[in-house]
C-alpha cells in the first residue's frame, strides 16, 4: 500500500504534464503548399504567398467558420494569380487534408499542441499569436 501511495502522485503527475502545456502555442512555422508545388515550372513560388498566409491561418486555428474562410480566401488568391483551375484543386486539398481530427503537421490549429479542435481563441490564446506574430514580423 506504501508503494501505491508514492506511485499515485507520480502517476497524476506524468498524465497531467501534456494537459500543463496544452495551451502553448508554438512559433509560427510553414511548409509552404505542402504537399502541393508552391507554383509553375516557370513561377516556381507563383502561388506561394497564398499558401503562406493560409498557413498562418492554419497554425492559429479557431473556428470552422474561420477555416471555411481561410479556404475560401486561398482560392481566391490562387484564382487571382492567374490559377483557377489550381485554385480549385487546393481548395479541394486543404478540405479534406487540413482537419483537425487527424494528428498531420498542416492540421487547423497545428501552432497548438494535438488534440486541438475547432473552438474560439480564448482572449488568453489571442495574446500569445499576436505575441509570436510580432516576434515573426507579421
Amino acid at each position: 500500500m506504501k508503494r501505491l501511495n508514492k506511485l499515485i502522485p507520480l502517476l497524476l503527475f506524468v498524465l497531467g504534464a501534456p494537459c500543463a502545456y496544452a495551451d502553448t502555442l508554438v512559433p509560427f512555422t510553414s511548409d509552404g503548399c505542402s504537399a502541393f508545388p508552391d507554383g509553375t515550372i516557370e513561377q516556381n513560388k507563383l502561388w506561394l504567398s497564398c499558401c503562406t498566409k493560409h498557413d498562418y491561418d492554419y497554425w492559429k486555428g479557431g473556428t470552422y467558420q474561420q477555416r471555411i474562410e481561410s479556404d475560401k480566401a486561398l482560392k481566391l488568391c490562387v484564382t487571382q494569380v492567374g490559377e483557377p483551375e489550381v485554385a480549385l484543386l487546393m481548395l479541394l486539398g486543404v478540405r479534406v487534408g487540413g482537419t483537425p481530427f487527424l494528428p498531420t503537421s498542416f492540421r487547423w490549429g497545428y501552432g497548438w499542441p494535438y488534440p486541438r479542435f475547432y473552438g474560439a481563441l480564448t482572449e488568453q490564446e489571442q495574446h500569445q499569436v499576436e505575441l509570436l506574430s510580432r516576434s515573426n514580423g507579421r
